[in-house]
C-alpha cells in the first residue's frame, strides 16, 4: 500500500493476483481483508505459491452460456396479423423430450440421476400441457451481456431480454414479442471468469393467452415448445410470490363465516350462552420472528401485546448516535434488540427485492417500513409496549398464563406488572441472555448446539470490485452504476489433522463467510458495556468504499468442555468469555482489536500502523493470535482468518419445542421461535419461523381451522429440482 492506493499484479493465474493484492495491501485482520490463499502460506513464501490447490474460493452462481440459435420459418402460410388455427395436440409430439440435470443445465453427470430426471420428466402429462392457449411457460437461465442490459435497477422486459426470449421460442424477429405478454421472476448478474463476458441472468413467465392475443403468428412457435427441467416448464397457472395479508384476510374471513354460525346455534340452544372471548397472546419481541408472529396471530383475531426491549426505530436511531458520538451505550435500545428485518413490499419495501437474486434493503429504509408495519398492526388492535422488559413468566400447573413486565429504564424487580394471557411466543434475539437463565429457572428444556463465532474481515470495495468484476469494475460507480456492487462467499473446511489424509471428523470445522455487506460499514453491537461484538451493515445505495463479511468458524461442545463450560448454556459463557477478553484486548471504550493478515498467520506484532476502517469508535492493534485455544488458533491461521467473539451468528441454545405446534416441550403455553430460540438464523428465516408460528398458535386457539400447509408457499408441481 502506498499513499492510501492499491497497486495490483497482473498474472495469468487469478489467486496468484488475489494473493499478491493481499500482500501488497496488508489488509488487517479485525474485521479486515482475506482473500483467496494457499494451504503452506507464510509471509516468507509470497513468491512461492503454487498455482493450484486454492485453500479458499470465490463462489458464484453458477449457469451453463446458451447458443445461438436461428429462425427460419416454420409455416409457409405464416402471414402478417393472420390467426391461425391451433395445431392438433391431442396426439403426443414426435420429438422426445431432452432430459436435463437440474442443477447443471443440459449436462447428465451420472446414469442413475439421467434415470431419475427421465422419470420425472414422464410425470409431465400430456394432459397438463396439451392447451397450449392457457397457462404459462417460465423461462430460466435466460442471459443478456452486461453491456446490453439497462442495468441492475430495471426489471421490466428490455428489447435484449426479449433477443433471448426469441432463441429459446426460436422466433425471428424479437422485436415483434409484445413486452406485456413477459414479467420478470427473478435477475441476477454472473460475472464468472469461466464466462465470455459478464451477464444478467432472467427467469421470466410468459402469458401465453396474453402473447397469442396480442401477436397471434407465435402459435407455431409456442406450439412447438417443449419442456426442458430447470429451464423451460409449464405451469396451469401463474407461481406468484405468496401474499400473506391476502391469505390472512380470507382466513379471516372465513373464520368469522364460522363464527356466525356458531352464534346461530347457541341462540336457538340457548340464549343465555356466552361464546368464548378473544384469546389473549404476548408476543416478545419485535424482531422478524415476533413481528410476523404478531401480524398473523392480530390478521386472524387474536388480542395482541407485542412487548419489546427497545425503542421504536425512530428514537433508537438517536441512542445509536448517542453511543457512535459520545460512546454512551444504551444497552436496552441498540443495533441488536428490536425492529430489524426485511419485511413486506406492502409496507414499504421496493418492489424490486421481490425479482433481485441477492434483494438488499438498507438499513435507511427500515425506519419508514417498520413504521408502516407498526401503524398495521395498531390497525389491528396490536398493544405495542416499547421499552418494556420481560422478568418471568408466570406458570400455574407448569402452563404459562401470564408474564411479569417493568419499565426497561428501570431495574427488573422494581414495579412488575402482570399480563395475564393464554400464551406467549418468545421472539427474543440471541443477545437477550437474561431470558436463557429464567427459563432455566422454570426448568424449561435448554439444549446447547453447536454455532459459529468469529469476526469482521474488512476490505477497500474498489478492491474486491476490480477482483470479481476486472474491466467492469468501473462500472459499480459506487453503488449508482449499471452493475451491483461485488460481493463474495468463501467457504473452506478446516481438518484438524493438518496433513489432508485423513476424512472430516470431530477435529474439524467449517469456516465460511457471513452477511456480507458490500459498500458497508463496521458497527456496534454489544449489549454489555464489558463486552464487545461487532457486526456489518450496508444503506440501500451501498455507496461505502468499504465491504466487510463476517468469517466466522463451527465450534461444538467439544470446544465448551476443553474451556470449563458445561450446562445447557455453556455455549453462552463461551461467547461472553472471549467478548470479554476482546474488550480488554481493544483497550476499553469500545475500540476493537485489530490485527494485520501476515502477523497473525506468523503469530506476531508488527509495529506497522493499521489501515484505515469504516469503524467508527476506533481499532487498536492487538496480538489476536493469542486469544483463543491452539487448535482453534491454528485453524484459523489454516483458513486465514481471527477468530474472536465479535460476531454473531446464531443462538448457542435451543428452546426445545414440539415440531407441529411449536410449543415448547416442557412448558404448556410457550412458543419459542427465531434466533433466540434457536431456530433460525438470520432475518428471512426468523420471519418464516413467526409466521409459521402464527398459524401454529391460531390453529391451537381456535382462530385458524385450515390446513397451514396449503396457504404457505410451495414448490409447484412438476418444477423439478428449481426452487424460486
Amino acid at each position: 500500500m502506498t499513499n492510501g492506493a492499491l497497486r495490483i499484479t497482473a498474472s495469468q493465474n487469478p489467486f496468484r493476483s488475489i494473493l499478491s493484492i493481499v500482500s501488497a495491501s496488508l489488509v488487517h485482520l479485525y474485521p479486515l481483508a482475506v482473500l483467496p490463499v494457499y494451504e503452506s502460506l507464510s509471509s516468507k513464501k509470497w513468491d512461492k505459491v503454487p498455482s493450484t490447490r486454492p485453500l479458499v474460493v470465490f463462489m458464484a452462481v453458477a449457469r451453463i452460456p446458451s447458443l445461438p440459435l436461428f429462425f427460419p420459418l416454420q409455416n409457409p402460410n405464416l402471414k402478417p396479423y393472420r390467426r391461425l388455427l391451433p395445431p392438433d395436440l391431442s396426439s403426443p409430439s414426435p420429438r422426445s423430450l431432452e432430459v436435463q440435470c437440474a442443477k447443471r443445465a443440459g449436462k447428465q453427470r451420472y446414469p442413475s440421476e439421467k434415470k431419475k430426471l427421465q422419470r420425472i420428466t414422464r410425470t409431465l402429462r400430456e394432459s397438463d400441457i396439451k392447451n397450449r392457449e392457457d397457462g404459462f411457460w417460465r423461462l430460466s437461465m435466460l442471459g443478456v451481456p452486461a453491456h446490453k442490459d439497462p442495468g441492475k435497477d430495471f426489471t421490466g422486459v428490455s428489447l435484449p431480454l426479449l433477443e433471448a426470449i426469441a432463441k429459446v421460442l426460436k422466433f425471428p424477429v424479437a422485436a415483434m414479442l409484445p413486452q406485456e405478454a413477459f414479467s420478470v421472476v427473478r435477475k441476477s448478474f454472473d460475472a464468472r471468469k469461466v464466462l465470455k463476458e459478464a451477464e444478467f441472468v432472467y427467469t421470466v413467465d410468459m402469458d401465453i393467452k396474453k402473447l397469442l392475443n396480442l401477436e397471434p403468428r407465435t402459435w407455431d412457435f409456442v406450439a412447438r415448445l417443449e419442456p426442458k427441467l430447470g429451464v423451460v416448464e409449464y405451469m396451469s397457472t401463474a407461481k406468484q410470490p405468496s401474499d400473506l395479508l391476502s391469505i390472512l384476510h380470507d382466513s379471516r374471513q372465513v373464520q368469522d363465516e364460522v363464527v356466525q354460525e356458531d352464534m346461530f346455534e347457541t341462540q336457538n340452544k340457548s340464549l343465555n350462552k356466552v361464546l368464548p372471548k378473544r384469546p389473549k397472546i404476548a408476543v416478545i419481541g419485535s424482531g422478524p420472528s415476533g413481528l410476523f408472529a404478531s401480524l398473523v396471530l392480530g390478521e386472524l383475531g387474536a388480542e395482541v401485546t407485542l412487548i419489546e426491549r427497545g425503542q421504536p426505530v425512530e428514537k433508537r436511531g438517536r441512542d445509536i448516535g448517542a453511543l457512535v458520538v459520545r460512546r454512551v451505550l444504551q444497552s436496552e435500545s441498540n443495533f441488536c434488540f428490536g425492529e430489524v428485518m426485511k419485511t413486506l413490499v406492502q409496507f414499504g419495501a421496493p418492489a424490486n427485492i421481490l425479482v433481485d437474486g441477492k434483494p438488499h434493503l438498507g438499513t435507511d429504509r427500515l425506519v419508514p417500513l417498520l413504521r408502516n408495519f407498526r401503524q398495521h398492526l395498531k390497525g389491528l388492535g396490536v398493544d405495542i409496549k416499547f421499552s418494556t422488559r420481560l422478568n418471568d413468566l408466570i406458570v400455574e400447573n407448569r402452563q404459562v398464563v401470564g408474564v411479569k413486565v417493568s419499565d426497561a429504564s428501570h431495574s427488573p424487580d422494581s414495579d412488575n406488572q402482570e399480563l395475564l394471557c393464554d400464551g406467549v411466543v418468545l421472539a427474543v434475539g440471541h443477545s437477550a441472555r437474561d431470558v436463557y437463565q429464567m427459563l432455566l429457572q422454570h426448568d424449561v428444556e435448554l439444549v446447547p448446539k453447536d454455532f459459529a463465532v468469529g469476526l469482521r474481515i474488512e476490505h477497500p470495495q474498489e478492491l474486491i470490485n476490480r477482483i470479481q468484476y476486472s474491466a467492469l469494475a468501473t462500472e459499480v460507480c459506487n453503488g449508482r452504476g449499471r452493475v451491483p456492487v461485488a460481493d463474495y462467499k468463501v467457504v473452506k473446511y478446516v481438518n484438524g489433522d493438518h496433513d489432508g489424509t485423513t476424512e472430516i471428523g470431530e477435529s474439524s470445522c467449517s469456516c465460511y463467510s457471513f452477511c456480507m455487506c458490500p459498500g458497508g460499514q463496521v458497527v456496534l453491537t454489544s449489549t454489555n458495556p464489558l463486552e464487545l461484538c461487532i457486526n456489518g451493515m450496508s444503506f440501500s445505495k451501498r455507496a461505502s468504499r468499504w465491504a466487510n463479511s463476517a468469517l466466522v468458524v463451527t465450534v461444538s461442545s467439544n470446544d465448551f468442555d476443553s474451556f470449563g463450560a458445561h450446562g445447557p448454556l455453556a455455549g453462552l459463557e463461551f461467547q461472553r468469555e472471549f467478548e470479554r477478553r476482546a474488550a480488554v484486548m481493544g483497550g476499553g471504550n469500545f475500540a476493537v482489536p485489530a490485527q494485520i493478515v501476515p502477523d497473525f498467520l506468523d503469530n506476531k506484532l508488527s509495529e506497522t500502523t493499521l489501515p484505515p476502517s469504516s469503524y467508527r469508535l476506533g481499532v487498536h492493534a492487538s496480538k489476536l493470535h493469542e486469544l483463543f485455544p491452539s487448535r482453534i488458533t491454528e485453524a484459523l491461521q489454516q483458513s486465514i482468518v481471527m477468530f474472536d467473539k465479535e460476531t454473531r451468528t446464531s443462538s448457542p441454545v435451543q428452546v426445545s419445542r414440539h415440531a407441529d405446534t411449536y410449543e415448547s416441550r416442557s412448558l404448556g403455553g410457550l412458543y419459542p421461535i427465531g434466533e433466540g430460540a434457536g431456530y433460525a438464523g438470520g432475518i428471512i428465516s426468523a420471519a418464516v419461523d413467526g409466521m409459521y408460528c402464527g398459524f401454529a398458535v391460531a390453529k391451537a386457539l381456535g382462530l385458524y381451522r385450515g390446513d397451514i400447509e396449503s396457504v404457505l408457499g410451495r414448490a409447484h408441481k412438476n418444477t423439478g429440482f428449481v426452487k424460486y
